[in-house]
């Protein structure tokens, strides 16, 4: 799946109990969810499992773009008019909350999950592109169970100024937890629910209340400031 939503379909969703899901809350629209990954290989887990919790989140009722990291330069070797560039830039300033899922590389974080974030500065123009988004992080793992990824993330996303949430997923040994491309029934299946649940939860809590939540002191004395340097600067 390229940079695709994917089918909303209850056969798509068979480790998913749908009696015991939750109730949504109400929205005047869907929640917008963005999705990334972190590797271009071929059988990606990363990839797989964000394609498992897009499924969810639609069943959710959000409405989900997953980004295809496959292609894009590294950061500041071209100009930031490349078209993934621009795609992902854009895809930022569209949703309302993200999901990031990298794999555990040298116990970190991947480039190649890096590199998408490093295209992403704090603000375009007048407008921070991730600003008041809600952020669930998970990462999979080739051996034991580690958290070094998602207590990266959540580092990376407390300075992109992203509100994380609690809960995470963390996935073991993935080779074993995937059969044809999808995600069998187990514990850490439902981990991957309740994330999602959660991430719905708290990006239509502060869906209205984002802006006033990340407002800050230093910032609106700056803006003030400058306000008035160039006001006194055209008296002159």
């Amino acid at each position: 799946m390229k940079d695709e939503l994917v089918a909303l379909d209850p056969g798509l969703l068979p480790a998913l109990d749908t009696a015991r899901l939750g109730q949504p809350l109400k929205w005047q629209h869907p929640p917008r969810i963005l999705l990334l990954y972190g590797s271009n290989r071929a059988t990606s887990y990363s990839r797989l499992l964000v394609e498992e919790a897009a499924r969810l989140l639609q069943r959710m009722g959000a409405e989900t773009r997953i980004f295809d990291p496959s292609g894009l330069p590294m950061p500041d070797d071209v100009p930031d008019d490349h078209p993934k560039v621009q795609q992902l830039r854009d895809w930022m300033q569209w949703s309302e909350g993200q999901v990031w899922c990298s794999p555990e590389r040298h116990g970190a974080m991947t480039g190649v999950f890096k590199s998408q974030i490093d295209w992403v500065p704090l603000a375009l123009g007048a407008v921070r592109p991730t600003q008041g988004k809600t952020l669930a992080v998970m990462q999979v793992c080739g051996g034991s169970q580690s958290f070094n990824v998602v207590n990266q993330l959540r580092v990376l996303g407390r300075w992109m100024r992203m509100v994380c949430i609690p809960n995470q997923s963390s996935v073991p040994k993935a080779f074993l937890e995937f059969e044809h491309g999808r995600m069998k029934p187990s514990a850490y299946y439902d981990r991957v629910v309740d994330v999602m649940e959660e991430l719905m939860k708290f990006t239509l809590m502060l869906r209205e209340q984002a802006d006033y939540l990340v407002d800050r002191y230093s910032e609106r004395r700056e803006s003030a400031d400058a306000l008035s340097a160039r006001v006194n600067q055209r008296s002159i």
